[in-house]
């Protein structure tokens, strides 16, 4: 069963953008779609890029290095259904998103 911890409140994640958050030492992506927070790893497949400074579109990030897409569900990349990355489950609480880890 996870555990939920506090990674920021609403407010501090634009509509369309994200954010890169330390989760007890793990660097995930903090992604808001259209009101709907998501977490993943921060680290893209392809070369490393940070997808929490990626553009959020269309229910995916995109890498801001080299355009990769990944589904926010998921975390499948759109070409490569294979690849992945991980995907953690989120919780808002009033104006706290919450991840569980």
């Amino acid at each position: 069963m996870a555990v939920f911890r506090k990674l920021a409140r609403k407010s501090d994640v634009p509509l369309g953008s994200g954010r890169t958050v330390d989760i007890e030492g793990r660097a995930v992506a903090l992604l808001n779609d259209g009101g709907r927070f998501h977490v993943v790893d921060n680290t893209c497949l392809h070369m490393g890029g940070p997808l929490g400074e990626g553009a959020v579109e269309e229910g995916c990030v995109v890498c801001p290095w080299h355009q990769w897409r990944y589904d926010l569900k998921t975390g499948a990349h759109v070409n490569d259904p294979g690849s992945k990355v991980k995907v953690y489950e989120v919780r808002v609480e009033g104006e706290e998103i919450l991840v569980g880890i």
